[in-house]
């Protein structure tokens, strides 16, 4: 087998290409900066432009499985102009994976797995979501998602299996999310956002890489919520990881006009409620190593930092 990534150099990349390194399993990856192309026996980089449709076509080459991480994070202001850049970096990184396809034989392509986003599922507060859920969240991100997948869709035309990952909060101290959360809660001014009752549905970094690889492997197709057994609320949240850091919560919760004015539109991601189910995976049989949030923090914080590892670096996605 041989693996085909776009975005392995992001956080949720590096964790699957170190899943599929441990078994042995060849990586080629595409990448726009020429300065991250390496080669080796294993890992092997290609350039592309996705915003020009251009890509090296020979990443392909004996290349048996397809993933697509592309796409800007959604954690930086939602100005019109970047707004833009969220949508277009991830239709045509799909777009020129496509047009790259149609020129090659595809014959040993088995899977096409592509990144989601649990944003795609309505806002609320008391709806339990899986997979056949067919109603649209009617936020910009909602729309963004749609059309992510809408995009990832038209690989059904070829003769191998498609499947679309629909990733939660990605917990992981190396970037994304939970560093912003905790950084505040470090600094003994942490607290829930608004009524702390909307849900979050959270995956581990390591679920989240092997989930990947699982429906590679299995050559799984349809959606998938990449999401722990167990959501938890803001607050169930917060606290938990006020418990792992050792640090208390003494401020009243953050009013969700004080976000608006900070964040302005993109404030929504932290009011946005999803309660979203892992029964579908599950049932493949997939078993998540942590599915609860006391335990997958405790391994990113105590566990890891007794072993020496760094607890942050460079901040990479966010809610994918």
């Amino acid at each position: 087998m041989k693996v085909l990534i776009t975005g392995a150099t992001g956080l949720v990349g590096k964790a699957i290409v170190n899943v599929l390194l441990s078994k042995g399993v060849a990586v080629n990856y595409l990448t726009t900066s020429k300065k991250k192309i390496v080669a080796s026996d294993l890992y092997n980089g290609f350039y592309w432009n996705p915003s020009k449709g251009e890509m090296d076509h020979s990443c392909f080459e004996g290349v048996t499985a397809i993933v697509n991480l592309a796409g800007a994070t959604i954690s930086n202001r939602w100005s019109r102009l970047y707004k833009k850049k969220i949508r277009s970096s991830r239709v045509n990184s799909l777009k020129t994976l496509y047009e790259g396809l149609e020129k090659i034989d595809v014959s040993q392509i088995q899977s096409f797995v592509s990144a989601s986003a649990i944003g795609i599922y309505p806002s609320s507060s008391s709806n339990f979501y899986d997979e056949d859920e067919e109603n649209i969240d009617q936020s910009f991100l909602g729309e963004v998602v749609q059309q992510w997948e809408q995009e990832a869709d038209k690989f059904n035309e070829f003769n191998f299996n498609v499947a679309k990952i629909r990733i939660g909060i990605v917990l992981s101290t190396l970037g994304g999310a939970l560093p912003k959360m905790a950084r505040p809660i470090q600094n003994f001014v942490g607290a829930a956002f608004g009524s702390g009752d909307q849900w979050q549905s959270w995956i581990h970094v390591d679920d989240l890489a092997q989930l990947f690889v699982f429906v590679i492997e299995n050559r799984l197709k349809g959606s998938f919520n990449a999401v722990a057994p167990n959501p938890v609320t803001n607050t169930k949240m917060t606290k938990e990881l006020a418990k792992v850091l050792d640090r208390p919560l003494i401020l009243p919760n953050i009013p969700k006009l004080v976000m608006r004015v900070i964040l302005g539109e993109m404030s929504y991601l932290l009011f946005a409620s999803h309660r979203v189910s892992s029964k579908r995976i599950e049932k493949k049989g997939f078993v998540f190593q942590y599915p609860n949030i006391g335990s997958a923090l405790e391994n990113l914080y105590l566990t890891k930092k007794e072993d020496g590892e760094p607890e942050e670096t460079t901040l990479d996605k966010e809610f994918v």
